[in-house]
């Protein structure tokens, strides 16, 4: 019988042939991580759900620019995890061409709106129901949340919105008030979503009133809620933008500001980590039914 070899002798050395060839795949499969310009790929995530996250659309062109910065954001935060982009109406990719695009698996529909409401109720869950290739579910719109107050706390600041001396602490003075100015929907829960933000904006100005208004379907208007709070002696009266990305509505809203008006949302880093999570949680519901006309949410 053959004897076993005893570990503490040494052993024979690779041939050169042999240390070349073990080189040569190790090297080969490091230079599969690089790109052609020496940068290394992110690592393959196979399998992950696709968030798609939903625009309403606008002609002002600046808003495509705006939830195109957004969404490169969410890919930083998340290298390896695809990200797409649908619109309600007026862009392409309109979200039923997005989601036909799409070779199946699953998706995550992520609103880039900031209340419940029809959209998020009925035209999210229709639009899943044309695509019965996915497995869909639709995540909860992103406000009411305290990411979004601040953002709106960060817009209002560069806007010119008073600081605490020597503390960069926003601090409301006497007479200031904030009119927190949305798209509006006839649907109740998207008025209450709303309120619930301007509650919180409130108590992070440290008590400053905050009222919401609304560009179209509901009241009150801008210009009205400038007016209550004037008449309440606010006479320093910023606009809060509650919009994610330029458009008409906001324009009309900021050109009703008396003093300061806030940009919208855009690419705020507070504004991409929502989108995440509003996908995270989306993950824990169980899918669409293709002929659903109700939210998950």
């Amino acid at each position: 019988m053959t004897e076993p070899a005893d570990p503490h002798e040494p052993q024979p050395l690779d041939t050169t042939a042999q240390m070349l060839t073990r080189i040569t795949a190790q090297l080969g499969t490091q230079l599969t991580h690089l790109h052609l310009n020496g940068t290394r790929r992110p690592m393959s995530t196979p399998h992950l759900p696709t968030l798609v996250a939903v625009a309403h659309g606008s002609r002002d062109p600046r808003a495509l620019t705006t939830v195109n910065a957004l969404l490169d954001r969410v890919r930083e935060l998340r290298p390896g995890l695809p990200v797409r982009l649908g619109h309600i109406e007026l862009n392409a990719p309109l979200l039923t061409d997005t989601l036909a695009g799409l070779d199946g698996g699953d998706a995550v529909l992520v609103p880039l709106l900031l209340s419940r409401g029809y959209h998020v109720k009925h035209d999210l869950p229709g639009a899943a129901a044309t695509a019965p290739h996915l497995r869909v579910r639709v995540a909860a719109p992103l406000g009411p949340h305290p990411l979004l107050v601040e953002a709106l706390h960060d817009r209002l600041t560069e806007a010119g919105w008073p600081t605490a001396p020597g503390t960069g602490r926003r601090s409301g003075i006497r007479g200031t008030g904030v009119v927190l100015a949305a798209a509006g929907s006839r649907d109740p829960d998207s008025a209450a979503d709303t309120r619930r933000t301007a509650a919180l904006l409130s108590e992070r100005l440290g008590g400053v009133p905050v009222l919401p208004a609304y560009a179209s379907a509901a009241s009150p208007t801008v210009p009205e809620a400038v007016r209550a709070l004037a008449a309440r002696g606010r006479h320093r009266i910023a606009v809060a933008s509650y919009f994610t990305a330029p458009g008409l509505f906001a324009t009309r809203s900021a050109a009703a500001a008396p003093w300061i008006a806030a940009a919208p949302l855009g690419p705020h880093p507070a504004l991409a980590r929502l989108v995440l999570h509003r996908y995270d949680q989306a993950l824990t519901r169980p899918c669409v039914p293709p002929s659903s006309q109700l939210v998950s949410v």
